[in-house]
C-alpha cells in the first residue's frame, strides 16, 4: 500500500497537470469514467450519461440486510415526537389523533413497499428509475425539482438539530451558553447563540459527506437503537412530574359538523410527513441484499411512528397543563425542563437526550436529504459530480439558504413545504404503476445510458413519456386549488379547500388511474418493445443476453442468445 508522502506526491502531480491546460483542468474535474469496464452491459451508452452513481449497485455494495432496515426505518419513525400536533392543531382530539397517525402511517407504508420494489430488484436509484419512467429528458425535472426540495429540507432540519445542540451546550454550560450576548441582527431572524449551535451541527455533517450509504450500515443500527430511551425516558420523566395528569390540557370533543373533513384533512398532513421518504425509497432500497430486505421491514414504520407521536402528544399536554405552557417540539420541552430542573443530574438527563435527538436529526437529513441530493446531482451532471461530491455541495447550500431567515419570515414558504406532497404523490403513483401494470416489472437497465433516438424504450417522444406527464398533470390539477388557497390567494371554494384536505390520496389515485387508463388506450413505445418481446413479469431481472441484452435486437427479445442466469441467487440482475 502506497505511504502517505506517496498519495500526497502524487496528489500534487494530478494538481500540477490539471494547471497546465483547460483540457487536462475540464478532465481533472471530472468523475471517474465507467464505461470502458463495463463495455458489453450497456447498449450505445454515453458516458456523458453515466456515472458509478447511476449504473446498477454492484453485489459487494449491496451490504443491507433485512435488520439494518429495520433499524434504519425505525429510527427514522421514532423520532416522530410533535407530528400529533398538527393533527390536534387540525381539530382532532387526542385519541383522535392517534388513531389517524396509524392509518397515515400504514398507507405510507404500503406506499413504501410498492415503491421499493422495482430498486431492490434492480439496484437502482430514483434518477435511473425516473429516465426508465419519465424518459431520458422528461427525468430532468422530476430529478431537479426533488434536488431543489431537497437542498430546502436540508437546511431546514440542520436548523431544527441546532436547537437540539443548543440544549446540549445549555446543560453543559448553563448560564453561560444561555447569557452569551447576541451581536446579530434581530432582522437575520437567528441569535449569536443559536448561530453557534446551527455552526457546530453544520460541521457534525461534513464526516458523513464522505461515504456512500452502504457505508453507513452501522450508523443507521446505531440510531434506531439510542432512540428507544430518550423517548421513552422523556415521557416517563413527564408523567412523573405531572402525575400522569393530562385530561385538562387535551381536546376532548372533535369539531362537529366537518370532523370527516378534518380526519382527511389530518391523514393528508400525516401523508406529508413522509412524502419525501415515500418518493426517495429506491435511494434506499438499491443497496439491499435480496428482493425482499428492504421490504417487510418497513412494517415496523406505521407502529414505531404512532407510539413516538402518542408519547409526545401525552407528555407535551401534560407538561403544558402543569407549567402552563404551549410547547410540543423536544427541544422546547427540554429547554422548560431544564428551567424547572437546573441541578447537575438533570442537566446531564438533558444532555443525554438531546444528544439523542441530535443523532437522530441527524440521520433523518442524511438519510432524506443528502442521500436523494447526492443522488439527483449525479444524474443531472454526472461526468462531474458523483453523490460524494453531491453531498459536499448540499452541505454548502444548505448552509447559504439561510434557513433560519426562511423559518423566520416565510410563513408562505414553509406552508408550501409542508403541502407540497401531492406533487411527489403523483410522481410516486406513476412510478408503481408503470413497474406493476405498464412494464410488468421489466426495466431495461442496459439502456438507461443511451439518450439517442435508437434507445426504443426510454426515448418515448423525444425523451419525454407523454402519457406520464398527462397522468402527473392530471393527478395535481384537483388538490391545487386548494394549495394555492393554502398560501394566501383567495377566490378558492369550499369545495376546492375539501378536495385539497384529500391531497396526497387524491393525486396518488387520480395519476395512477389517468397513467394506466391512458397506456391502456395509448401506449407507450417502452410498453409496445416489451410486449413485443414477449417478456414475463420481471423476466428482464432474471435472464443475461450473452453478446448483448435485453431488447438489443429487433428482432425480439428470444432472438438473441440468451442464459437463464441461475447462478447463487436471483441478485444477479442486469447490470
Amino acid at each position: 500500500m502506497p505511504s502517505f508522502s506517496a498519495k500526497a506526491g502524487q496528489a500534487r502531480k494530478s494538481v500540477a497537470n490539471a494547471c497546465s491546460s483547460w483540457d487536462n483542468f475540464k478532465s481533472f474535474l471530472q468523475v471517474k469514467d465507467t464505461l470502458p469496464e463495463a463495455q458489453g452491459s450497456y447498449v450505445d451508452a454515453e458516458p456523458l450519461w453515466m456515472n458509478i452513481d447511476l449504473e446498477p449497485t454492484p453485489p459487494e455494495k449491496r451490504t443491507w440486510g433485512t435488520g439494518t432496515y429495520c433499524a434504519f426505518y425505525f429510527g427514522l419513525s421514532f423520532g416522530n415526537w410533535s407530528l400529533g400536533s398538527a393533527m390536534i392543531g387540525i381539530g382532532l382530539n387526542w385519541w383522535q389523533a392517534i388513531i389517524v397517525i396509524f392509518v397515515s402511517q400504514t398507507i405510507s407504508t404500503i406506499a413504501m413497499i410498492f415503491n421499493t420494489r422495482a430498486a431492490s430488484v434492480y439496484h437502482i436509484g430514483y434518477p435511473a428509475i425516473s429516465r426508465a419512467v419519465f424518459g431520458m429528458y422528461g427525468s430532468y425535472y422530476f430529478v431537479g425539482a426533488r434536488a431543489v426540495l431537497a437542498i430546502v429540507w436540508y437546511g431546514v432540519q440542520l436548523y431544527s438539530g441546532a436547537s437540539h445542540v443548543s440544549n446540549m451546550l445549555r446543560a453543559i454550560f448553563g448560564d453561560s451558553y444561555n447569557n452569551i450576548p447576541n451581536h446579530i441582527p434581530e432582522s437575520a431572524g437567528i441569535s449569536t447563540k443559536k448561530m453557534l449551535a446551527f455552526f457546530l451541527f453544520w460541521l457534525i455533517h461534513f464526516f458523513f459527506c464522505f461515504f456512500r450509504p452502504y457505508q453507513l450500515r452501522k450508523f443507521f443500527w446505531f440510531k434506531g437503537f439510542i432512540m428507544i430511551p430518550a423517548v421513552v425516558g422523556v415521557f416517563i420523566y413527564c408523567m412523573i412530574e405531572t402525575k400522569g395528569d393530562v385530561d385538562h390540557k387535551l381536546a376532548k370533543n372533535s369539531v362537529a359538523a366537518s370532523t370527516g373533513w378534518a380526519i382527511m384533512h389530518a391523514i393528508n398532513s400525516g401523508m406529508g410527513n413522509t412524502a419525501t421518504l415515500i418518493t426517495n425509497q429506491p435511494d434506499i432500497a438499491r443497496w439491499s441484499k435480496s428482493h425482499r430486505s428492504a421490504v417487510w421491514s418497513q412494517l415496523v414504520q406505521p407502529f414505531a411512528v404512532t407510539i413516538s407521536a402518542t408519547c409526545g402528544i401525552l407528555a407535551t399536554a401534560a407538561i403544558n397543563g402543569k407549567w402552563g405552557l404551549e410547547l410540543w417540539n423536544p427541544w422546547d420541552l427540554l429547554d422548560a425542563i431544564q428551567d424547572h430542573h437546573n441541578g447537575s443530574g438533570a442537566r446531564f438527563a438533558i444532555f443525554l437526550a438531546a444528544l439523542v435527538w441530535t443523532v437522530g436529526i441527524l440521520g433523518t437529513n442524511v438519510a432524506a436529504n443528502m442521500i436523494s441530493f447526492g443522488s439527483d446531482v449525479a444524474m443531472l451532471f454526472p461526468r462531474y459530480i458523483d453523490m460524494k461530491r453531491g453531498f459536499f455541495i448540499v452541505e454548502f447550500l444548505g448552509f447559504a439558504i439561510v434557513p433560519w431567515k426562511i423559518l423566520a419570515s416565510a410563513s408562505v414558504f414553509t406552508t408550501f413545504l409542508s403541502g407540497y406532497g401531492l406533487f411527489m404523490a403523483s410522481v410516486v403513483a406513476i412510478m408503481i404503476t408503470d413497474y406493476y401494470f405498464v412494464t410488468k416489472g421489466n426495466v431495461m437497465t442496459a439502456w438507461l445510458f443511451n439518450p439517442k433516438k435508437s434507445n426504443k424504450y426510454y426515448y418515448y417522444h423525444k425523451g419525454w413519456n407523454i402519457q406520464a406527464l398527462i397522468a402527473y398533470l392530471g393527478g395535481i390539477a384537483l388538490p391545487f386549488p386548494g394549495f394555492a388557497a393554502s398560501l394566501g390567494p383567495t377566490g378558492v371554494n369550499d369545495a376546492g379547500n375539501k378536495l385539497y384536505y384529500l391531497g396526497w390520496l387524491l393525486s396518488f389515485t387520480t395519476s395512477a388511474i389517468l397513467y394506466v387508463s391512458i397506456c391502456k388506450v395509448w401506449p407507450n413505445s417502452n410498453q409496445r418493445a416489451i410486449k413485443a418481446e414477449g417478456l414475463r413479469r420481471e423476466e428482464a431481472s432474471k435472464v443475461l443476453m450473452q453478446g448483448g441484452e435485453p431488447g438489443q435486437s429487433d428482432e425480439g427479445f428470444h432472438s438473441a442468445t440468451q442464459v437463464v442466469v441461475e447462478k447463487s441467487s436471483e441478485k444477479s440482475n442486469i447490470v
